[in-house]
């Protein structure tokens, strides 16, 4: 009997996972495997959130495979090393996983590939597991990639998508391959009070409850932060319990202007991958510099403190980093307007922000966080790089109530709309007994400091 070894990565599902599939063809018994590496943990992704979120990922992986007659191997160590150790333990003449476009991911490819073909064994690499579109597969003339989102996304929507694949009947695994125990996210500390459960089967019950609901007002709503109209599946996204290729077509059959919405938003996933993998030091350096001069870390330490903590004096801003903080999440717009905040307002470098959302985003993913955080600071892709988004006139509009920040910063639930978006304002008002901050600097001081830094006075 031939024996597939299957490396899960970023992909943790059995619904539509080529690897799995292509691995299970002619009746291969298969070895499903998942390497825990000291190297991504090196690398400062294995924070308490994402390891929670996998932990429940995996524990799920393995239900859905023993239901199914296998299981999930789990390993320790370094990733290349495991899996030849793994293929040599189990037989086995070829290993499948997916394609991805870190820089970390690549060198990580490489290295499998020379040593598997080195002991004998294929390694045979997927695209279109963890995107609809792969990189490279729809390109400019004269460039590597897209450089501006609309063109891309022209090409991107004519593209045609495979049909997704049916998670397996049944699944044979060899005896004899050990495995370490599954984690769990009981034994983390430091999580998120209010993070959400990982796994396949709570992504497809989200998925399925979202479709059937608030999609049809995505279009309209998805700004709206306190109407919280997003779909929330991103974490199932970046670690690939759903599939892109999935998401959309299900999208498209349920069809309407928020499902077109919806489908937009998983395009601009794939547009920053494609930037990424042509250009992989963007997750590290900026992509279009502006040769910004970012205020020196001594001096801009009190107000990136005061803006990780929520405490700026800016109740918008706040109410988003505080729900950051309880959740491993955050909405969309909120995302936004704490990223102009940093970078225009306080003038601070992208990459203070970056980090800090990577240690507690659940969904934290290189191609996404790092560009979406260049396209608000002006170094990325977007064409506009020194708008700013004013705080105050942002909260009136996608917070008009006041409920967003109601929810995320009680001390001001006394304030009601537009009022409690500058409580700094109101006569007569007892600063003292609210316990909230007055703001850590003028929006003007900001704006002109932001102007005079890039030249634009």
């Amino acid at each position: 009997m031939n024996v597939s070894v299957v490396l899960f990565t970023s992909d943790l599902r059995l619904h539509d996972h080529p690897p799995l599939r292509a691995a299970l063809a002619d009746g291969r018994e298969i070895v499903p495997l998942f390497v825990r590496d000291p190297a991504v943990d090196a690398a400062g992704f294995a924070v308490p959130n994402r390891l929670a979120f996998l932990a429940d990922c995996l524990n799920d992986l393995d239900t859905g495979l023993r239901e199914r007659g296998g299981r999930l191997v789990v390993r320790h160590g370094g990733l290349v090393g495991e899996v030849c150790r793994v293929a040599a333990e189990a037989g086995a003449d070829e290993v499948h996983m997916a394609a991805d476009v870190s820089a970390h991911a690549r060198r990580r490819e490489d290295r499998l590939r020379r040593a598997l073909e080195a002991d004998g064994v294929r390694l045979l690499v997927h695209d279109t597991v963890t995107c609809a579109v792969a990189p490279g597969a729809v390109v400019p003339a004269a460039s590597d990639h897209f450089a501006v989102f609309t063109p891309y996304f022209r090409h991107w929507s004519r593209r045609p998508l495979r049909e997704p694949l049916a998670a397996p009947r049944a699944v044979r695994v060899p005896e004899g391959v050990g495995s370490a125990p599954l984690p769990s996210r009981r034994a983390l500390p430091g999580l998120s009070e209010g993070l959400a459960a990982g796994g396949e089967t709570e992504g497809r019950a989200r998925l399925t409850a979202w479709l059937r609901g608030k999609v049809a007002s995505y279009e309209d709503g998805h700004d709206d932060l306190a109407g919280d109209a997003t779909s929330r599946l991103s974490p199932h996204l970046h670690f690939g319990t759903l599939s892109c290729v999935e998401l959309v077509h299900r999208a498209r059959r349920a069809g309407g202007p928020g499902a077109d919405a919806f489908v937009r938003q998983l395009a601009w996933r794939d547009f920053h991958r494609q930037v990424l993998a042509a250009r992989p030091d963007a997750a590290v350096r900026d992509y279009r510099t502006r040769n910004d001069r970012w205020r020196p870390a001594a001096e801009a330490r009190q107000d990136v403190e005061a803006w990780q903590e929520g405490r700026t004096g800016y109740p918008i801003v706040d109410a988003a980093m505080r729900q950051l903080r309880y959740e491993g999440w955050m909405h969309n717009r909120g995302r936004l307007l704490t990223a102009s905040f940093l970078t225009k307002t306080l003038y601070v470098d992208w990459r203070v922000g970056a980090r800090h959302f990577l240690d507690l985003l659940v969904d934290g993913d290189v191609a996404n966080n790092q560009l979406n955080w260049q396209w608000m600071a002006g170094t990325g892709t977007d064409s506009r790089p020194n708008r700013v988004l004013n705080p105050v006139t942002q909260a009136k509009r996608y917070d008009p109530d006041g409920a967003y920040v109601h929810r995320w910063v009680p001390e001001l639930r006394s304030l009601k709309a537009p009022a409690v978006h500058e409580p700094w304002k109101q006569r007569g008002l007892d600063r003292a007994a609210l316990d909230y901050p007055d703001p850590i600097v003028g929006l003007p001081d900001g704006l002109d400091r932001f102007k005079r830094a890039r030249g634009l006075d």
